[in-house]
């Protein structure tokens, strides 16, 4: 296996440099499991489990998910290996875990190119591919978005034109992925030794994708339904997969819920044209609201401006600012519990050393 051909760049080989001399290698996770992780190397595929060290860290986001490089102490007499470390990412896409924790989930790591799958049917919803674009400006990889299903669409140029007014210079391509149609120009973007995600909600057709490049049926695809036209979502975990053209292309399950991860400054973006109006309002603190000469109000009055989009942007930069704030409270009461674990450790060594020093005046 020659590791430049699954994305081991330079990048990858000065952060390993430090491990070189303890006989670790490096390895690529290929796939997470419940108790143990897939990972390739030189040795080819590895079962590999976490160092009691980073088993036991309390930060989930220190630990390897799909597409991370990392480094591992070799067992090749049975084919296994034990993670010492996690390389530094040079891309990761996350979002707010599910639920009511304030803690980030990772969905994939160090890619390339990041494919946002939509369904040109029931699924196709432009707010929904607001609040996406809000994830993928921050994870530092190449956005595409991908309309699939164009085969049950009769006007597909509408569709492209409602997402490009959004997209901002974005690639926008329709394709059938059902009859192969439209996925030449998909697979242009599908380079040697580039790592491409897939990402979007269930039964938007990622796996149909997949499996047409891989030339046979690798994931599997349930029977689509007639009155949704989709096939049923059957993919339940993150995986890399090795394209016989030479890319690499991380599977994820669809997102039925996507709560933001970041601060405002990645509204700012996904809604720059918003930022541009606003800058030009006539008072600095303008909200927008009955404010003479606010741009923003005569953009949505003239029509230049859809009001909906408008909301989106409001309620992104409240989801935000609550995110903040819960991560501020977070922070601080972090901080308060390692002080009082602090404390109670000095106060543990104070009353250690008395017991000793009574027990020598004996």
């Amino acid at each position: 296996m020659i590791l430049q051909d699954i994305g081991y760049t330079d990048f990858f080989i000065r952060h390993f440099l430090p491990y070189k001399e303890k006989n670790y290698i490096p390895a690529r996770v290929i796939r997470e499991n419940k108790t143990n992780y897939i990972v390739i190397s030189e040795l080819g595929e590895l079962t590999a489990h976490l160092s009691g060290k980073m088993m036991h860290a309390q930060d989930k986001a220190v630990k390897p998910i799909v597409g991370d490089w990392i480094v591992v102490d070799p067992q090749p007499d049975n084919q296994s290996a034990v993670i010492q470390a996690l390389l530094p990412r040079q891309t990761q896409v996350e979002r707010k875990s599910a639920g009511e924790k304030t803690e980030v989930q990772i969905i994939a790591a160090n890619i390339d190119k990041l494919i946002l799958v939509v369904g040109l049917d029931d699924n196709f919803n432009i707010r929904r591919i607001e609040r996406y674009l809000t994830m993928i400006y921050d994870c530092g990889a190449e956005p595409i978005i991908l309309l699939n299903k164009a085969d049950l669409c009769e006007n597909v140029d509408d569709y492209i034109a409602q997402v490009e007014a959004i997209a901002f210079g974005t690639p926008v391509l329709s394709v059938s992925a059902v009859n192969a149609d439209g996925l030449e120009e998909l697979e242009a973007h599908l380079t040697k030794g580039k790592t491409i995600a897939l990402i979007g909600s269930s039964g938007v057709g990622k796996s149909t994708i997949i499996n047409h490049f891989m030339r046979y049926e690798k994931m599997e695809v349930k029977k689509v339904s007639d009155e949704k036209h989709q096939g049923r979502h059957t993919t339940t975990h993150r995986e890399l997969i090795l394209l016989p053209n030479g890319a690499i292309m991380i599977d994820t399950p669809g997102m039925r819920e996507l709560q933001l991860w970041g601060d405002e400054e990645n509204v700012a973006q996904s809604f720059s044209d918003i930022e541009e109006l606003a800058a030009s309002c006539k008072f600095m603190d303008c909200q927008h609201e009955t404010e003479p000469g606010c741009s923003v109000k005569e953009a949505i009055g003239s029509g230049e401006l859809d009001k909906k989009r408008y909301k989106n942007y409001l309620k992104q930069l409240r989801e935000l600012k609550h995110l903040a704030k819960r991560k501020d409270q977070l922070g601080r009461h972090t901080e308060k519990q390692r002080c009082k674990k602090f404390a109670a450790q000095i106060k543990d060594a104070v009353k250690f050393k008395k017991r000793n020093n009574l027990k020598s005046h004996k």
